[in-house]
C-alpha cells in the first residue's frame, strides 16, 4: 500500500521528533549568536578601513595589520560598515563601542526569537500543539522579527550618528538591506499565532458546548 505524502508528515512519531530536533538546533543557533556577540565585543567585526595608506576590505579593531586576511573567526552584521581613522591614523575606541553596540542591537532580538521559537518545538515535542502558550510563543518571535526589520536599522543608524559626534575617527553604515526577508516572515507568524489562538478558542467552545 502506498503511503500518501501528506500522511507521512501526519505521522506523530515523526514530528514530535523533528520537532526535538528543530528545538536543539533553536539553541545551538542562540549559543552561535550569543558567540558572535562576544566576537564583536572583542574587537573581530569585520568593516572597510580607510586609512591614509589605503583602503582595506575586511579590516577589524583588534588587528593592527590590516593586510590580513586570515585572522580566525570574525563577524559581520550584513550591512555595508565604512570606518575612517582619525588624524593619528588610528580607529578611535568609541568607533569600536559602536561597531559593538550596533551588533548587540541587531543580534539580541533575535535571540530571544530564537528562544521563543525553540519553546514552541520544545511543546510539540511533548505533545502541545493547539495551545495558548504557542500562540504566544509564535506572536512574540513575530514581533520580533518586524521589530528588527522596522525599528533596528533606525537605530543602527542612530548609534552611528552619535558615534560620530562624539569621536574623531569617523564611519557610516548602510543598513535596511535584509527588510523583506524579516518581514515576511514576521507577519507568517504573526498569521500562524492568530491561527493557534483560534484553533484554540474553537476547541474551548466545543468543550463548553459539551
Amino acid at each position: 500500500m502506498r503511503i500518501k505524502f501528506n500522511q507521512i508528515f501526519a505521522n506523530e512519531h515523526l514530528t514530535r521528533s523533528a520537532a526535538r530536533l528543530m528545538k536543539h538546533l533553536c539553541y545551538f543557533a542562540i549559543g552561535f549568536y550569543v558567540l558572535c556577540t562576544v566576537l564583536s565585543f572583542m574587537g573581530r567585526q569585520t568593516f572597510f578601513l580607510h586609512t591614509k595608506t589605503g583602503t582595506f576590505e575586511r579590516a577589524i579593531y583588534a588587528e593592527e595589520n590590516y593586510n590580513l586576511h586570515s585572522r580566525g573567526m570574525t563577524v559581520s552584521m550584513g550591512d555595508d560598515i565604512h570606518v575612517w581613522t582619525n588624524d593619528n591614523d588610528q580607529i578611535a575606541p568609541a568607533i569600536q563601542a559602536g561597531l559593538s553596540l550596533m551588533y548587540a542591537v541587531h543580534i539580541i532580538p533575535m535571540i530571544f526569537a530564537w528562544w521563543f521559537l525553540g519553546r514552541v518545538f520544545s511543546n510539540i515535542n511533548k505533545g502541545q500543539i493547539f495551545t495558548e502558550q504557542n500562540s504566544s510563543y509564535l506572536l512574540y518571535y513575530g514581533i520580533l522579527q518586524l521589530g528588527s526589520a522596522v525599528f533596528v536599522p533606525f537605530i543602527k543608524l542612530l548609534i552611528c550618528r552619535v558615534v560620530n559626534l562624539v569621536s574623531d575617527s569617523r564611519m557610516s553604515i548602510s543598513t535596511g538591506q535584509a527588510m523583506l526577508n524579516m518581514l515576511i516572515p514576521g507577519i507568517a507568524f504573526i498569521v500562524a499565532a492568530y491561527i493557534i489562538h483560534y484553533g484554540v478558542y474553537l476547541q474551548d467552545e466545543v468543550d463548553h458546548t459539551l
